[in-house]
């Protein structure tokens, strides 16, 4: 008689202690980030300089630009749990450092500038890694579930950040709200140390001094590629690949149309319509409802089918409300309809993660990211004084206008390639 191992169904992602412990981890780093950027802003405003404000402000994008690709070859090379641990670990030391510096002096631009350029770097090889990190906690077809509960994390990590940042600077000032970032950068290291990491499927690659199976690191004798090699491989494999290539491009475009007028034109476009800070508060809110919506959709769904057909549409749907909201005269529609963006827009994004990851050989899977994140979180904003700019000469309508026509050119520029069209995620 002859038994048939039957395979044990796929736990939840929702329900998966290793899962919980990176989404534990990732939350705390999260609303770390947003306190520490409310703290910074209030401490670079204290040093009385608007000009020196603004450079506080601006200086963390320029590492997160130079360095980001450079991070996602590192998180290859050395394993993205590593890379995260390091990063955190390296966020908490500089943050709590700040915060004891500061209750010895007054802040200064000088220091502050120092801070956001060390930060920024950090950050440079967080971001790749942390998103290179869900396919070695997790089998395929619980990718999507965790692309929703990251966006959930993100979400609620924006929420409860800014108030509690708010609280903390009001009740100690920033170094009370340096310190709080602080202990949430170092409150990651125990969740993420106890992470299992699943061996990943093909060859081992080697890299220098070790080979990365992606369970741990064995030292080789022969010498591997450089990291300038290493990452030329990385470009080239997203080139060449059927469908990360058309992702990458539906990305930038989709990017490049929906942060500045979400980002720099909604406060002008507040100002300009005399909602003031409350009205754009609910529209803000109101794409964050619909987004935290989109990413609860696929958290609890956990698959989509036509995910790469269905992606490029709600792009397109998106890209038409981001038109229409410089063009309604009043609060509760603009925020209804930043919410009907936001969901589609959300569901866009997740589905898009998804695929990537799923896509990507995970030899890869960091360079790919840094990629994608690279079009996020430091080209996108350096293009702000341009949007700036642009409505300062023709008013929000027409940069709206132009803004929908690049984000929608992303999902119809998807949809003319077959192999992105018929993308589909595990089951």
């Amino acid at each position: 008689m002859t038994v048939t191992a039957v395979e044990a169904p796929e736990r939840p992602a929702h329900r998966d202690p290793n899962v919980l412990r990176w989404l534990g981890a990732y939350t705390a780093s999260m609303v770390g980030d947003s306190i520490y950027f409310m703290a910074l802003a209030w401490a670079a405003a204290r040093t009385g300089s608007a000009s020196g404000t603004g450079l506080v402000l601006a200086a963390g994008s320029i590492p997160r630009a130079l360095l980001m690709l450079g991070g996602g070859v590192l998180a290859d090379r050395l394993g993205p749990r590593r890379v995260v641990i390091g990063s955190d670990a390296a966020r908490a030391v500089l943050v709590l450092g700040l915060a004891a510096t500061l209750v010895l002096t007054a802040p200064t631009v000088g220091v502050l500038v120092a801070v956001a350029l060390l930060f920024g770097a950090v950050d440079a090889l967080f971001l790749p890694a942390v998103g290179a990190l869900p396919p070695r906690i997790s089998p395929p077809g619980q990718l999507a579930r965790i692309q929703g509960l990251r966006g959930l994390a993100a979400r609620g990590a924006s929420i409860v950040g800014a108030p509690l940042g708010g609280v903390a600077v009001a009740t100690g000032g920033p170094v009370l709200a340096f310190a709080t970032a602080g202990a949430l950068f170092a409150l990651s290291l125990p969740l993420l140390l106890g992470l299992r990491i699943r061996p990943l499927p093909g060859p081992p690659v080697k890299h220098g001094g070790t080979v990365a199976d992606g369970h741990e690191e064995r030292p080789v004798t022969e010498e591997g590629p450089t990291a300038r090699q290493d990452l030329v491989d990385g470009l080239r494999y997203i080139r060449r690949h059927p469908l990360l290539g058309p992702l990458m491009i539906v990305i930038g475009l989709s990017e490049l149309g929906f942060v500045g007028p979400l980002n720099l034109g909604l406060i002008l476009l507040s100002e300009q319509r005399g909602w003031g800070a409350a009205g754009m508060g609910w529209i803000v809110a109101g794409f964050a409802t619909g987004a935290a919506g989109a990413a609860l959709l696929i958290a609890v769904r956990g698959r989509v089918p036509r995910a790469g057909l269905v992606m490029c549409l709600t792009v397109l749907v998106g890209a038409t409300g981001i038109a229409a909201v410089a063009q309604i005269p009043s609060v509760p529609l603009a925020a209804a309809t930043a919410a009907v963006v936001g969901l589609f827009i959300g569901l866009a994004g997740a589905l898009c993660g998804a695929l990537v990851q799923t896509a990507a050989d995970p030899a890869y899977l960091g360079r790919v990211t840094s990629v994608s994140t690279l079009f996020t979180y430091a080209l996108i904003p350096l293009s702000y004084p341009a949007t700036g700019a642009a409505i300062a000469l023709w008013g929000t309508g027409p940069v709206y206008a132009v803004s929908a026509a690049v984000c929608a050119a992303g999902g119809a520029v998807g949809l003319t390639f077959t192999a992105l069209r018929r993308a589909e995620l595990p089951r």
